[in-house]
């Protein structure tokens, strides 16, 4: 049996807000802990602002592993390096067309309303490596593939992949 398993794993770049949303809840959480010594509804306001604290923490820091396994392409969000989930999973049969973000291939997809989905690091780099892929007439989805998995997915459907 012939098949093609190609893994790449993209780190999102973490927004301003998010770091100083973490700073701003683990200095609120000490300070209502420091305060619920003498004030005791004080600590329940700190273990509240604590699990809030935990969660911005563990969305904070988070990676897309993209994973091509005979003709289906599967992402995963890696949270803190510490719990993976399941998000997407596209048969590619069902892809319209593949192309980097700004090539002249999709000028005819310009105008459609498609949900967007961004599966890439969200920061435009220079080359930009990024490619968006139509799925099933429904749904726009931004991803940042490596050249040995624009290979693998160029060998499944070459005429509706582009790679300009």
């Amino acid at each position: 049996m012939n098949e093609t398993y190609v893994e790449v794993l993209i780190k999102k770049k973490t927004p301003v807000y998010m770091t100083l949303l973490k700073f701003v809840t683990i200095m609120l959480t000490v300070c209502f802990a420091l305060v619920g010594f003498t004030i005791w509804p004080a600590w329940i306001i700190a273990v509240i602002i604590g699990i809030a604290a935990y969660f911005i923490y563990m969305n904070a820091d988070i990676e897309y592993e993209y994973l091509y396994v005979d003709k289906e392409l599967t992402v995963d969000k890696i949270m803190n390096k510490s719990s993976r989930k399941r998000i997407a999973s596209f048969d590619m049969s069902k892809m319209e067309i593949m192309a980097p973000i700004k090539s002249y291939h999709l000028d005819s997809y310009k105008n459609r309303t498609d949900k967007t989905t961004d599966y890439s690091c969200g920061v435009e780099m220079q080359p930009d490596k990024r490619y968006v892929f139509y799925y099933d007439g429904t749904q726009r989805v931004v991803f940042e593939p490596d050249e040995e998995m624009m290979k693998a997915i160029q060998m499944g459907a070459p005429r509706k992949v582009f790679k300009d």
